[in-house]
C-alpha cells in the first residue's frame, strides 16, 4: 500500500431482527425521559421500548393509530389479493371460452381498454398496475 492509499474497512452487512427487517441503531436524545416513553407505550426491559406490544426496529414505540391503520392496511391487502384471485380465475374462464369458440388466447383491444381505465383511475402508476393484473390473468401458454 502506497503511503497516500488508505484501508477502507470492510462492509459490515446490516444487523436483521427476528422479522427480517434491518435494525437500524439510533440514538435516544436526553430530553426523552422514561416517563415520556411511559406516556406512549411500557417498557417492557431496559433498552427496550414496546407499544401495545409491538416493538419496531429502531427503538422507538409505535403509536396505537399506526398500529391499527397498519391493521386496516393488512386487511385492504387482503381483500385485494382475494379479488385479484377470484379476476384470474374468471380471466381463466372468458379465456377458455374464447379459444373454444375459435378466437385467440387474448384480446388486446380488451386489453387496452382495461389499461386506459387504470390509467384514467390511478395516473401513470395505473398502467403499470394495470398490466400487473392482466399478467397475472393471462394464464399460461
Amino acid at each position: 500500500m502506497t503511503p497516500s492509499a488508505t484501508a477502507t474497512p470492510a462492509a459490515q452487512p446490516e444487523p436483521v431482527g427476528p422479522d427480517g427487517v434491518a435494525v437500524v441503531p439510533v440514538s435516544v436524545p436526553r430530553s426523552l425521559s422514561v416517563e415520556t416513553v411511559e406516556s406512549v407505550g411500557s417498557v417492557e426491559s431496559v433498552g427496550s421500548v414496546e407499544s401495545v406490544g409491538q416493538p419496531t426496529s429502531v427503538g422507538q414505540p409505535t403509536p396505537t393509530g399506526v398500529l391499527s391503520g397498519r391493521a386496516q392496511i393488512d386487511d385492504l391487502d387482503s381483500r385485494i389479493l382475494a379479488l385479484i384471485a377470484e379476476r384470474v380465475q374468471t380471466a381463466a374462464t372468458i379465456q377458455a371460452a374464447r379459444i373454444a369458440e375459435g378466437g385467440r388466447r387474448l384480446d388486446l383491444k380488451r386489453e387496452t381498454e382495461i389499461i386506459a381505465r387504470y390509467r384514467e383511475s390511478l395516473g401513470r402508476p395505473g398502467v403499470t398496475v394495470a398490466m400487473a393484473v392482466l399478467e397475472l390473468c393471462r394464464g399460461r401458454v
